[in-house]
């Protein structure tokens, strides 16, 4: 069968270029034959990802990120792309969204920011159209991770405005709601975020936030609601993070039709495994993967939640994935792996992208 059209809901590619100057129109091995050695390495792990092999593993679509982090967790000194303030934050933000419109406007045959459905259906048409050797543009949906770059609610409609269609208000806790690390509800301020946002149709991401605020979304956000990127705490006892989906996170997305897309970072596949205390990453096979898939799957009884977000070069890389994947067009195993399990293709070309297309479908404007 042909390999389906992949969409990957999750890819810090501002950011990276941004922090450790990566250009991602070099191929896989030309970015870490630079690179090798480097601080870059050891602080973010080889590379995954390139335009080129976006194209050879039938990428369609990556969810492109604004993200930055508080100072408090600045990896080491002299860091880029973190903030210390709600004002550093937005000019960080508005810098890497920046990045992305250069990108497009610079080469437009290679990179294309898809903000309505007028955009996603010309780039489907042109994926649709073209032979399978010839060059494609990579669709950029633009999701805001971590919301501490929104300083007042009136700047909803500029962030909308500028192309971001998505917003996740936590990485860690923010003044919105808790998050990674630093757990906590929804703020009033959080409610409020939501009640601004439902006016433009932004699509919430639930990924890094907090249990108690993730269940208090659910319950009172009035637009779509997804995960780009986590996987399930039910196959992570004992994990000791709030960063997993329990059960209950990912019945409610499903309840409002969203997606949960999948991360193949092996510190989230296997309790207790560390790149930093040695571990190989030979033992987590890509299967493991599969699991959590499989595990969304169940919980909706069908195919049509679960997703891919593979967050690829966000503070991870080659070291830290299972061993099947070299660069990101790897993820196209997933079929085999899956269809092994009784997955048919219908099955398998939704979870690879076509549950993310239908999202963008309904909810971009």
């Amino acid at each position: 069968m042909p390999m389906p059209l992949l969409v990957d809901a999750h890819a810090d590619i501002a950011y990276n270029m941004l922090k450790y100057d990566r250009d991602y129109t070099r191929t896989v091995a030309e970015t870490r034959a630079l690179e090798a050695g480097s601080h870059t390495v050891q602080d973010n792990g080889d590379t995954l990802i390139s335009w080129h092999e976006y194209q050879r593993g039938n990428i369609a679509i990556i969810f492109s990120t604004l993200f930055a982090a508080p100072i408090r967790f600045r990896s080491y000194e002299g860091e880029k792309q973190i903030y210390k303030t709600f004002d550093e934050a937005h000019k960080l933000y508005s810098t890497q969204l920046d990045v992305y419109h250069r990108m497009q406007d610079d080469m437009p045959d290679t990179f294309r920011i898809l903000a309505s459905k007028r955009d996603l259906d010309l780039h489907l048409a042109q994926w649709s159209e073209s032979t399978p050797d010839a060059s494609k543009p990579l669709g950029m949906v633009v999701l805001m991770e971590g919301a501490e770059g929104i300083r007042e609610l009136s700047e909803l409609e500029m962030w909308h405005n500028r192309g971001v269609r998505l917003i996740g208000p936590a990485w860690v806790g923010t003044r919105y709601c808790g998050g990674w690390k630093e757990p906590g509800p929804l703020t009033d301020d959080g409610r409020k975020l939501l009640a601004a946002m439902a006016d433009f149709n932004f699509t919430l991401d639930l990924s890094h936030m907090d249990e108690r605020a993730a269940i208090e979304a659910l319950d009172i956000y009035e637009g779509p609601i997804v995960g780009t990127h986590a996987n399930c705490a039910a196959l992570m006892p004992n994990s000791n993070t709030n960063r997993h989906f329990s059960d209950r996170i990912i019945e409610g997305i499903i309840e409002r039709d969203g997606v949960v897309g999948v991360v193949p970072f092996n510190t989230y596949l296997k309790v207790g495994w560390s790149r930093e205390k040695g571990h190989r990453r030979e033992e987590v096979p890509l299967d493991v993967l599969a699991n959590h898939i499989d595990h969304i799957c169940q919980i909706a009884g069908d195919s049509l939640h679960a997703g891919i977000g593979s967050d690829f070069d966000g503070g991870f890389g080659l070291q830290s994935v299972p061993p099947e994947i070299e660069t990101v067009a790897d993820l196209q195993k997933l079929v085999s792996l899956l269809q092994a399990r009784g997955y048919s293709e219908t099955d398998t070309t939704n979870i690879l992208g076509a549950n993310w297309i239908a999202r963008l479908k309904r909810d971009l404007p």
